[in-house]
């Protein structure tokens, strides 16, 4: 049953894939003009490599199909067609094989190393694949002229090269997850960034003031807003800015309008690709190294107020938030509670067990305040046997059952040693109105309540 859904998945993907590749290779045909089959521009590249990194190298079948049919459907006969898609199919495995092995996949779009590598391998080699399998198809054929075969190669090499280096980022980036969640202000920013890219992309590329601009260097107009993008969004956002410029300067530079216009279309297309191909490298190595910086700095900030053992919130952390919590109480009225907990007997475990294993004892107690707190508490781990619990908007009934609850749950732990907790609580504001005067409170009832125990147990 397992076996026949998954095959029935690859058919779907295989089915949905052949039309996407098929419409795209047409589109990127009518930018053909050194020969009906071969075009500077070809999108159909980068959506190949990027299927087969997301879809699994099994859906190559659809590239081979795709090819096929749109060479077929162009010009040539079924031998050149086949040729050709045979290229095409290699050239994706290809790629996809050497980003695998040695760009981390997927993923070789967050680091800059591996950004590096994807461009050389799957941009630059891989598309040799293709280019040579399809002008010597089409030679072999009659469909184009030895004495050409350089010329052709070139702008088959460099059509797919950036196809690929431009759209396989763009697909594969949106389609990890999490999803962006923005903010107002971060919808109102990402509009403006769009609206002046494609404003002044059209100033560029699209002839808007040509007589202002007419003939004047001024392509790199448009690197300012794609580094606004990599530094204020991200690599997803960077990759789309520079989809919709690639889109606007090709549409433009057909018309005849921008700094890359030669008299041949051909020779237009081959000078305006290159110079998306430096951009979008640059761009994606300059987002990576932001998101890369901003993990590096979220990583920092976390072990800055996590304990490195339990992973629970430090001291620093646990005083932050008591101060925010008596801040809104200030705002609000609403009291809140702190529960302070001590692992009974850890001595006497490091003594018998050993020191690992009571590191162990405090991590599994760690673990049941993680995942059984409120989501609006905060856990911390108060220093050496003792942790610290913040419960917002609680008092009394609130510690008792919090109390309760985590009791019960460490008395269900069936791992050994066997381990106890000892729990007192203070309420805020009137068990101490300032963090330490909290704490000791809290400390106080602790300790009342483990005399009381070993009482009891003695007694």
């Amino acid at each position: 049953m397992e076996r026949r859904l998954r095959y029935s998945v690859r058919l779907a993907a295989i089915g949905l894939l052949v039309p996407v590749y098929y419409v795209s290779g047409k589109l990127g045909l009518k930018l053909a003009f050194v020969n009906t089959s071969i075009s500077p521009v070809w999108p159909a590249a980068g959506i190949a490599v990027a299927a087969l990194l997301l879809l699994g190298t099994e859906v190559w079948p659809a590239i081979f199909i795709g090819a096929f049919l749109v060479n077929l459907t162009t010009a040539g006969t079924v031998a050149t067609s086949l040729g050709i898609a045979v290229g095409n199919t290699l050239e994706a495995l290809a790629a996809v094989y050497l980003v695998n092995r040695f760009a981390r996949g997927r993923h070789a779009f967050d680091r800059t190393q591996d950004i590096l590598k994807f461009t050389l391998l799957a941009g630059g080699l891989s598309a040799c694949v293709g280019a040579i399998f399809g002008v010597t198809s089409l030679s072999l054929g009659g469909y184009a002229q030895w004495t050409y075969y350089r010329a052709m190669w070139w702008t088959w090499w460099q059509g797919d090269a950036i196809g690929v280096i431009i759209v396989t980022p763009l697909l594969v980036l949106w389609s990890g997850t999490p999803r962006p969640r923005w903010n107002l202000d971060q919808i109102a920013e990402a509009a403006s960034l769009v609206s002046l890219l494609v404003a002044v992309s059209l100033i560029i590329f699209g002839g808007l003031f040509s007589s202002i601009v007419r003939d004047e260097p001024v392509e790199f107009l448009c690197i300012p807003f794609l580094i606004w993008a990599a530094f204020r969004f991200g690599q997803r956002e960077a990759a789309t800015a520079l989809g919709i410029l690639a889109s606007l300067a090709i549409w433009g530079t057909m018309r005849g309008a921008g700094p890359f216009v030669r008299p041949s279309h051909n020779e237009s297309l081959l000078l305006l690709q290159a110079f998306m191909g430096v951009v979008v490298v640059m761009t994606l190595v300059l987002a990576a190294e932001v998101a890369e910086r901003k993990r590096s700095m979220e990583k920092i900030q976390q072990m800055a107020l996590s304990d490195p053992l339990t992973g629970l919130a430090n001291y620093r952390r646990l005083v932050d938030v008591i101060d925010s919590e008596m801040k809104r109480f200030g705002r609000t009225g609403r009291s809140f509670c702190v529960l302070l907990l001590d692992l009974d007997g850890l001595k006497k475990i490091n003594d018998t067990h050993g020191h690992v294993v009571g590191s162990q004892a405090l991590c599994r107690l760690a673990d049941i305040l993680r995942v059984h707190c409120r989501e609006t508490d905060v856990a911390a781990r108060y220093g050496g046997d003792e942790f610290a619990v913040v419960m917002p908007e609680s008092e009394d009934d609130g510690a008792r059952r919090a109390t309760r609850r985590i009791t019960e749950l460490v008395s269900r732990d069936k791992e050994q040693p066997r381990i106890s907790v000892s729990i007192g609580a203070a309420v805020f504001p009137r068990d101490g109105l300032t963090i330490t005067e909290l704490l000791e409170s809290a400390d106080r009832a602790l300790y009342s309540k483990k005399n009381r125990t070993q009482a009891a147990v003695a007694g």
